[in-house]
């Protein structure tokens, strides 16, 4: 009787075992989750300047339940839009986009950052801190400017193109500055990643050029007005990639740059498509050179078109990206504000249709939202997608590289 007894309970244990283990998420999938959150001009967080602290600390929570409601597993936040910063820095401002006037602190006084970082890390999701290397004045006719900003510390440092003032990338001192600013928050903050967008060089205003002939001059050295640009680039991205891996190595470096690297008929390696700007001719930044080099650990290629557009379409983008990633982490930046803008972006099944392209391509990660206002507003009901059907199961972000 006791043998029999002994068998049943183990087919019993056994069953309910196997049965448990089954309902269970599968929680070691692999799959970058991300989204956006756009600081700058309120785009997505606070809602407005001069919130008090209580109010944006409410906020931030319910954007995180949100999205983590939704499957994403990342949050991308922009802490340094315009030379300003979203924590106390030693370098910056606090920034106009958090108390109203550049300069001012919280008051009550609290550390967003350390906040964010520590309500995203008790959910279960990673931390990126979204950094705008060279924008240093947004609009120079009606931004907030303190009296400290580095722009009035170092007049000799910036350009001014269009309504905006740019940091000289071609100016040494810069480089180190930037990097400086990267040292302080990878030093004092549990980031899981620095992240830079596709704001290098800035984009061209046409019959303008880019005011930046006297550094030429000064530090051209017989090299073309592209090549130099472009080391200059490449010399900040190595400085910053070696700084962080100094401090703290689990800490990812990435950048998530326009779409297009080149066009094919500028360069047989390029992609079949006709973009107007690229990262290598207009905005100097040759990312497939980072990636070979190591010096980034994720690339996060925004390919805001749709499937089928007539110069750079989207189905094209993805399998050039998937097959020049260089053994680094790729994931594809999708454009879920552009609903509606468009015939092709009025279906609903056209970013459903990307994140499907996205998941049966080769050497393809995961995605990255823009931006997180997109998936409040539910545009196209896509967030109810993501959290009923794509994102239903829980994933994890992708280990480096």
């Amino acid at each position: 009787m006791t043998r029999i007894f002994q068998l049943c309970f183990f087919v019993f244990f056994f069953c309910f075992t196997k049965f448990s283990l089954k309902a269970q998420p599968k929680l070691d999938k692999e799959e970058m989750r991300a989204v956006w959150v756009a600081t700058v001009e309120n785009i997505d967080w606070p809602a407005a300047k001069g919130l008090s602290p209580e109010e944006q600390k409410s906020s931030f929570i319910d954007l995180l339940d949100l999205h983590k409601r939704n499957g994403i597993n990342t949050m991308i936040v922009q802490i340094r839009p315009c030379s300003d910063a979203f924590y106390p820095s030693p370098f910056e401002p606090w920034s106009e986009w958090l108390t109203g006037k550049q300069g001012r602190a919280p008051d009550p006084y609290y550390d967003p950052l350390d906040f964010m970082i520590n309500e995203t890390h008790k959910r279960g999701m990673e931390f990126h801190a979204w950094l705008n290397p060279y924008r240093a004045v947004f609009n120079i006719f009606n931004s907030s400017i303190a009296s400290n900003h580095i722009s009035k510390k170092h007049p000799e440092w910036f350009l001014t193109y269009g309504d905006k003032k740019y940091f000289d990338p071609g100016n040494k001192e810069v480089h180190e500055y930037v990097v400086g600013i990267v040292h302080d928050i990878v030093s004092k903050y549990d980031v899981d990643a620095i992240h830079f967008d596709d704001y290098f060089y800035p984009y061209p205003i046409p019959g303008k050029p880019f005011p930046d002939s006297k550094t030429y001059r000064k530090y051209g050295q017989q090299m073309s007005l592209d090549d130099w640009r472009r080391s200059n680039t490449d010399s900040i991205i190595y400085k910053i990639s070696t700084t962080i891996r100094a401090i703290k190595p689990e800490c990812q470096f990435g950048i998530s740059p326009f779409g297009v690297w080149r066009n094919s008929d500028k360069d047989p390696l390029g992609s079949d498509t006709k973009a107007g700007p690229t990262n290598y001719d207009v905005l100097y930044a040759d990312i497939l050179l980072w990636l070979k080099k190591s010096w980034i650990d994720y690339v996060t290629p925004q390919i805001y078109w749709e499937i089928g557009h007539k110069l750079a379409p989207y189905e094209v983008l993805i399998d050039w990206w998937s097959r020049n990633t260089y053994g680094k982490n790729c994931y594809i930046g999708l454009a879920p504000y552009r609903a509606g803008s468009n015939k092709a972006w009025k279906s609903p099944t056209q970013l459903t249709r990307q994140i499907d392209k996205i998941r049966s391509t080769p050497n393809i990660k995961g995605m990255v939202f823009f931006s997180s206002k997109s998936l409040e507003n539910n545009l196209n009901g896509w967030a109810d997608s993501l959290r009923l059907n794509y994102f239903k199961t829980p994933a994890v972000p992708p280990r480096s590289r």
